[in-house]
């Protein structure tokens, strides 16, 4: 499946409609705040294997953390969906522009427009 494969039957599950949809609407908010609560359940998971487990990590880490990181791609998906951007062009954007960064070796450093 590709990314574009994905989106449409990822849409299909939105409970707002699938439909593109304003950043200030209710539908927007709910599945941006959605994202961030999804990446922050990693953030705290990936606590607790550091906190409990000295880092060591699972294979039943493993299958909560694909599970996880899906529920992430799910929200990424969508959101792309309301802006009217392809999933496919976010991905393949992205890799461009790490591929610049890499030649340019300046992976490594902040500010977005390095």
């Amino acid at each position: 499946m590709d990314f574009n494969q994905y989106q449409k039957k990822a849409i299909i599950t939105d409970l707002f409609g699938g439909k593109p949809a304003p950043i200030d609407s209710h539908a927007f908010l709910a599945q941006l705040l959605g994202l961030m609560g999804e990446t922050g359940e990693i953030a705290d998971k990936f606590k607790k294997i550091y906190r409990d487990n000295n880092g060591v990590f699972t294979d039943e880490n493993r299958q909560e953390m694909t599970k996880e990181l899906g529920d992430v791609l799910w929200y990424i998906s969508v959101v792309s969906t309301y802006l009217g951007i392809s999933l496919q062009d976010v991905a393949e954007k992205n890799i461009e522009k790490l591929k610049s960064r890499m030649e340019r070796n300046v992976l490594r450093g902040s500010g977005d427009n390095r």
